[in-house]
């Protein structure tokens, strides 16, 4: 049996109660089909919290609004167990926002399951610098394509500041994981929002970074400095930057360190679950011929992309950044003609 439920008629503060409702009157193997304006997935996490049920559940489409899900009621919680929340078919910014507002809602001693298509190690970063040393983390399964981690409040915490949608105290982050995390996650925050970074001193190294990749795109604001803490809110601008190394040719070709590159093919890949978007990537440019290139169109900036191409690709291997927008980003990638390439080979690590 299946129930439909529209939300979209319903005022937000009200979603919650419909919902625990309708599912209440559902039977174990029951379907609900759900339509609403927002992503609902707080609510349906905090049910299986509240009513000890599990419950499972797929969106239609990873962006499409309004969202349309299929939640299918199952048994009873487990003493102990937690109730889990499937995010793979999710964009990674909605992934984000969706995970912060359910680690908000928790007491101490509540949490969750989290499954992913990868490691979402990044968010375990963002969660500790938010809300200090009360996040359990627990890594239950670690297979390509599926990990499963539970993540618990371990004691109450204050919630974020208004005014930053992201926080991340790089004093905790090994070296290694600072900058592509801080990186990955500033390319999806939308225009007009903030990060914060906490660090022992300003980290100018990685404002060079920002403003080669960025241009004028952002703004940098030391808003405290002590010895041993300086914290500094980077705002996303509206206005979009482009690195150089791109220009344009004619309308089918363009120009990347003096090689001239035919587009064969405009790829976007936004509707595709992280781990896919990869394998159809490096597909794409195995099969291209010397002078040609398509545009990858994404969701966020797909920098760790580029660190496997140059590692793997050759000499060859061409990128230049077209556009940095907010939820699009695209990205030549192409191959110069009379130069030695290499494959490029899929490994199922696509950033959270």
């Amino acid at each position: 049996m299946t129930t439909d439920i529209d939300l979209r008629e319903t005022a937000a503060d009200d979603h919650r109660a419909v919902l625990f409702d309708a599912l209440a009157d559902t039977d174990a193997g029951e379907t609900l089909e759900v339509v609403a304006d927002d992503d609902v997935d707080p609510h349906l996490v905090r049910y299986q919290l509240d009513r000890e049920r599990t419950l499972e559940w797929a969106y239609a489409h990873p962006d499409a609004e309004p969202r349309e899900l299929q939640v299918r009621v199952s048994g009873p919680l487990e003493g102990g167990e937690f109730g889990s929340i499937d995010v793979r078919d999710l964009k990674p910014q909605r992934r984000h926002e969706v995970l912060l507002e359910i680690f908000d809602e928790l007491a101490g001693e509540e949490g969750f399951v989290l499954v992913n298509d990868h490691d979402p190690k990044p968010l375990y970063h963002e969660l500790r610098s938010m809300h200090g040393d009360v996040v359990g983390w627990s890594y239950e399964r670690q297979d390509a394509g599926e990990w499963r981690v539970e993540i618990e409040k371990t004691a109450d915490s204050e919630g974020r500041a208004d005014d930053v949608v992201s926080r991340y105290d790089v004093r905790e982050i090994p070296k290694a994981e600072r900058h592509p995390t801080i990186h990955h996650r500033y390319g999806m925050i939308p225009a007009g929002e903030t990060m914060e970074l906490v660090a022992p001193h300003e980290p100018r190294p990685l404002l060079g970074e920002f403003r080669e990749r960025y241009g004028d795109a952002f703004t940098w604001d030391v808003v405290e400095q002590e010895p041993g803490r300086c914290r500094v809110q980077i705002t996303k601008t509206e206005d979009a930057a482009q690195e150089p190394g791109a220009e344009e040719g004619d309308d089918d070709s363009i120009t990347v360190e003096g090689d001239s590159l035919e587009i064969v093919e405009e790829m976007d890949v936004r509707d595709l679950p992280p781990a896919q978007r990869h394998a159809r990537i490096f597909a794409a440019y195995d099969e291209l011929s010397g002078g040609d290139g398509f545009v990858l169109v994404n969701d966020h900036d797909p920098k760790p992309l580029y660190h496997q191409f140059d590692a793997e690709a050759g000499a060859a291997f061409r990128w230049a950044y077209l556009q940095r927008d907010p939820g699009e980003f695209k990205v030549l990638i192409g191959k110069a003609d009379g130069v030695e390439s290499e494959p490029v080979h899929d490994e199922p690590e696509a950033p959270f």
